[in-house]
């Protein structure tokens, strides 16, 4: 049995390769789009799911593994800015705020046709409080960290943007972009025979 990461984001590869999880990856290509007035725990997890049923028909008998991230602030979703003006509105709106996190993740084994005999489906909640910040530290990030090809335009992980977190309450690699413990324990419970080829490597 394979394991393929439906997601092109090089944050959930290398979670999933520091806790021992063997994959391949080939992302979806869908198009993340969704009704304004679905709930953003519901956006996540639909994404997730159709980023993984997309995948699916290649990978017959396989595991996948799909998840889909967003910033949420008072119910508004602040995807990846488009452009240096978006990227500053959505570091104005998060400053001086607490802010949600969301990640939704659907994983499964496909049958001969590529279809899910058996899945879990979750979402996880981090809730991220940003210090006040100045026009000109929002404009130095926009200059030198990497806003634009993450959620709400900033990453707590590996540029510039882990200053402006002043606090979480919550997973943090949930806010990296994979909930690795909720995914575990979720393994555990409901595909026990899976989450042990996962992680204790038994044939």
């Amino acid at each position: 049995m394979k394991v393929i990461l439906a997601s092109a984001s090089p944050r959930r590869a290398q979670l999933l390769t520091q806790v021992g999880i063997h994959f391949e990856i080939d992302p979806s290509s869908i198009e993340e789009t969704f009704s304004e007035d679905t709930p953003p725990h519901e956006v996540v997890q639909l994404l997730a799911r159709h980023k993984a049923e997309d995948v699916a028909k290649r990978h017959p008998e396989q595991f996948l593994i799909a998840a889909d991230t967003i910033v949420c602030l008072h119910n508004e979703i602040l995807g990846k800015p488009n452009n240096k003006d978006q990227a500053s509105e959505f570091l104005q709106k998060l400053s001086g705020q607490t802010h949600d996190v969301l990640s939704g993740v659907y994983a499964g084994k496909t049958d001969s046709a590529g279809k899910f005999r058996s899945e879990i489906c979750f979402f996880e909640r981090t809730k991220v409080t940003f210090s006040s910040l100045t026009e000109l530290e929002i404009e130095q990030y926009i200059k030198y960290g990497q806003p634009f090809d993450k959620a709400g335009s900033y990453g707590i992980q590996d540029d510039l943007g882990s200053l402006f977190v002043e606090k979480i309450n919550g997973d943090y690699y949930n806010v990296v972009g994979f909930p690795l413990h909720r995914f575990y324990d979720m393994m555990k419970t409901e595909m026990p025979d899976i989450h042990k080829k996962l992680f204790f490597q038994t044939s």
